[in-house]
């Protein structure tokens, strides 16, 4: 049975948790404590039951199932730890820079730390764990620190290693934002599982205590738990506990670990304006390239067409980041065309076709040289680079087309914003770390499956499911930046992958992904498929609100054609010179 049980989610989650009959051969707990922060609040609420008893400790773990947050903190405690008290209950928790500071120990110390002179914090109670958290919060304050975040990894590493000496400090400490665990190097035993969905259902067993997170529907939340000792997995995920390296320093926040700090004898001295901030992938300088297109289509019919109308969006788009050195496009079946430019800005191709055909083949053959060398190189964003983002009344108005969510139920719909507002909540509320984070984690948490999905698979289907194709994953982009109030548009084109690339699939189609409005920046392209920002391997054709406005091919059929079959096929090459 683990003493300490630490849990990091993104967006709110509502576990249960069960008092079990515990083992006839080894006396019942003591009694626990357990912390959390409703609704993401800074405030935090302590449950607690410090006496020895079966029967209230059943009902008050059932009553702790209605609580809705992000992080939990809980600890048993044993008979040897003092007298079964509120004030000898773990986990403790301190107000401190408007916000509730809440601290629980899993290992033992040899000696009781002396308290400071004079102290701003000091112990209620009579346990050595509470001092240490004391000790804690004075060095937090002393050096102005507000937050975790502003603390550090280092910083806060090196005074528990420094108050450590006295014994086993193996613990967590969380602001209500971001969770610290702390591995002592004499503690061999404290472990963590990372959460990845999709599951239905996640059950956490031990002799004393079971943890159900999935009782309440809690199926698309990620996150990591931390226990000292490791309650048996019942899921239907592939769930497994890793040891925490003994030494190791972790920071989680929002349901992912953004910082990590292995053993170390010492810990470098950190600067006072150091602030804990995850680090995404970045772009390299990529040289511009000379891109040749061919994209053919047939479309096949069992009875013979004779009245059509078709739109053909093949045409790059040409601007100072794409060069089109030529174009050209060749229709098998005559009829009357027009060229012209849509709403949106993309070429366009329309046919009225009205003589008979059961065979309809459309071969485009462009030259694209792509300029795009460094997505992110423009000047720092300073008022405008934190969410929620404010745009003047015409700026709205000219955005508004790729402000609007999809039309989705209002349930999911806010379940889609809870998951938006984790990636906010995790980067600081930094609009481009925010956008980078999505991109990043749709690549490396979403499956890519061919025939998984259809043209009305909704985001939140692939939310739900956590696969899909290119379209899926821009529309799921698309959806959450819409809901943060960032603009975001879809772009369909083509993508160069090289000649034997893993993801080969995707340059034999025409591919999406998404360009996000940044203010006093413009566009900037996203590709979630591949983890990446858009740069001289993509050939930009059309951008629209959604899939339909900036499709390659389109029509309709007023007489005839019948049963209907489809075969496309795309090549991109490098040309050199």
């Amino acid at each position: 049975m683990p003493n300490l049980l630490a849990m990091s989610f993104e967006g709110l989650i509502a576990p249960s948790f069960t008092y079990a009959s515990g083992r006839q051969d080894e006396p019942p707990p003591d009694g626990y404590g357990l912390a959390y922060f409703p609704g993401g609040e800074p405030a935090a609420r302590l449950l607690k039951e410090p006496a020895r008893a079966r029967a209230g400790g059943r009902r008050l773990l059932e009553r702790w199932g209605g609580a809705q947050s992000s992080l939990f903190v809980m600890h048993v405690r044993r008979a040897q730890w003092g007298a079964p008290t509120d004030a000898n209950t773990q986990p403790f928790a301190r107000p401190y820079a408007a916000r509730d500071w809440v601290f629980a120990h899993a290992g033992s110390l040899d000696a009781r730390p002396e308290p400071g002179k004079d102290p701003r914090f000091e112990p209620v109670g009579s346990t050595d764990t509470e001092v240490v958290f004391c000790l804690l919060l004075e060095r937090v304050a002393k050096g102005r620190h507000r937050t975790l975040a502003e603390v550090g990894l280092k910083r806060c590493r090196r005074w528990l290693d420094e108050l450590g000496e006295a014994g086993d400090l193996s613990c967590v400490i969380t602001d209500g934002h971001d969770l610290f665990v702390y591995a002592d190097p004499r503690f061999k035993g404290l472990q963590m599982v990372r959460v990845r969905p999709p599951y239905k259902r996640i059950q956490l067993k031990g002799d004393d205590l079971r943890v159900d997170l999935t009782r309440r529907g809690t199926a698309y939340r990620k996150g990591v738990i931390v226990s000292s000792d490791p309650l048996q997995i019942d899921s239907d995920a592939q769930l497994e506990w890793e040891l925490i390296e003994p030494g190791r320093t972790l920071c989680i926040r929002q349901g992912e670990i953004i910082g990590s700090l292995k053993p170390a004898p010492e810990a470098a001295p950190t600067s006072k304006r150091e602030r804990l901030r995850r680090t995404l992938p970045r772009p390299k300088k990529a040289s511009a390239q000379l891109l040749e297109v061919c994209h053919e289509t047939t479309y096949r019919y069992k009875k013979p067409v004779e009245r059509s109308t078709h739109l053909f969006r093949m045409e790059p788009l040409r601007d100072r980041l794409q060069q089109v050195e030529s174009f050209s496009l060749e229709i098998s079946v005559d009829g009357q065309q027009r060229d012209y430019e849509d709403v949106f800005g993309n070429r366009v191709r329309r046919l009225l076709v009205e003589t008979p055909f059961t065979e309809l083949s459309i071969v485009a053959k462009s030259r694209v040289r792509a300029l795009d060398r460094d997505p992110l190189d423009f000047r720092p964003i300073h008022q405008s680079s934190t969410m929620p983002l404010v745009w003047m009344p015409w700026q709205r108005q000219v955005l508004q087309p790729y402000l609007l969510p999809p039309e989705l139920p209002e349930t999911q719909l806010l379940e889609l914003s809870e998951y938006a507002m984790s990636f906010v909540e995790r980067n600081d509320h930094d609009l481009l770390e925010t956008v980078l984070d999505i991109n990043q984690t749709i690549f490396a948490e979403y499956a890519y499956r061919q025939g998984s999905t259809t043209l009305a698979t909704t985001a939140f289907h692939v939310y739900s499911e956590r696969q899909g194709v290119c379209q899926d994953f821009t529309n799921l982009f698309i959806c959450l930046a819409r809901l943060l109030g960032v603009p975001a548009r879809y772009v369909c084109g083509y993508i160069y992958t090289g000649p034997k690339n893993s993801n080969q699939v995707q340059s034999e189609a025409s591919h999406a992904w998404v360009q996000v409005y940044l203010p006093e920046v413009g566009w900037r392209g996203f590709d979630p498929t591949n983890g990446i920002l858009t740069q001289t391997d993509h050939v930009r054709v059309a951008v629209g609100r959604n899939y339909i406005d900036a499709t390659p091919t389109s029509g309709t059929i007023y007489v005839g054609g019948g049963k209907e079959s489809l075969k496309a096929n795309v090549r991109v090459d490098v040309i050199n010179g």
